[in-house]
């Protein structure tokens, strides 16, 4: 698995990165949900350089232009509910986009630390032949991103598989890495320290489905 760290390099995504993190700023739902579809924008073009391409000629009034456009299809998957801010982000730019959504989450069956996780709805099309984006805003343990991927891949056989989020801990990455293929690219926009007791990302920025769209029962 490839992994991609982009926050390494200064640009306007540590701007957005530091105001989805920051407690004065992340109550405000709306302007959380606006940053993590900006930081989904700067993603997409990031990950659009590794798709594949073909020549194409467009006719101006003024008269002919070799240009190049996408090759094949993309589709984006993203597990719900966090990742409909950063799928909206990505749908900005690749508009033609098929799309796919899956539930997954962390089941407590005790009511204590313990959690499986459950997948429960899944609508997504087709793969093969095509561009596999899976957008996911948090990457913890890597659990949810793993039992996804169980669900959505078997039978399918995409031309190139990436998988997008927004803030990752060192164990998810590691998990994925065990358990991937080499041809995926794991695209993070940034990379926290680790994970507490209760398997939070820290210093991470608290729950992003509650912070996007209201705290679930």
């Amino acid at each position: 698995m490839h992994v991609h760290y982009l926050s390494e390099n200064n640009s306007i995504l540590n701007h957005f990165l530091s105001q989805i993190r920051d407690v004065d700023v992340q109550g405000d739902s709306m302007r959380f949900r606006k940053n993590i579809e900006r930081i989904g924008e700067i993603m997409a073009y990031e990950i659009s350089k590794e798709l594949e391409y073909k020549d194409r000629d467009v006719k101006t009034p003024l008269g002919i232009k070799k240009t190049t456009e996408i090759k094949d299809g993309v589709v984006l998957c993203s597990i719900l509910r966090a990742g409909l801010a950063l799928h909206d982000g990505f749908l900005s730019f690749f508009d033609d986009a098929e799309n796919g959504f899956i539930s997954a989450y962390r089941h407590h069956p005790n009511n204590d630390d313990f959690f499986d996780i459950l997948v429960e709805y899944q609508a997504a099309p087709s793969f093969t032949g095509k561009n596999l984006i899976v957008l996911d805003p948090m990457l913890a343990t890597g659990m949810s991103l793993a039992e996804v991927l169980k669900k959505i891949l078997p039978g399918q056989n995409p031309i190139s598989f990436h998988i997008a989020v927004v803030i990752a801990a060192p164990e998810g990455i590691e998990l994925l890495q065990q358990s991937l293929p080499d041809n995926c690219h794991l695209w993070v926009a940034s990379l926290d320290s680790h994970l507490n007791e209760k398997k939070y990302i820290v210093p991470g920025l608290g729950d992003a489905g509650d912070l996007a769209y209201g705290v679930k029962l």
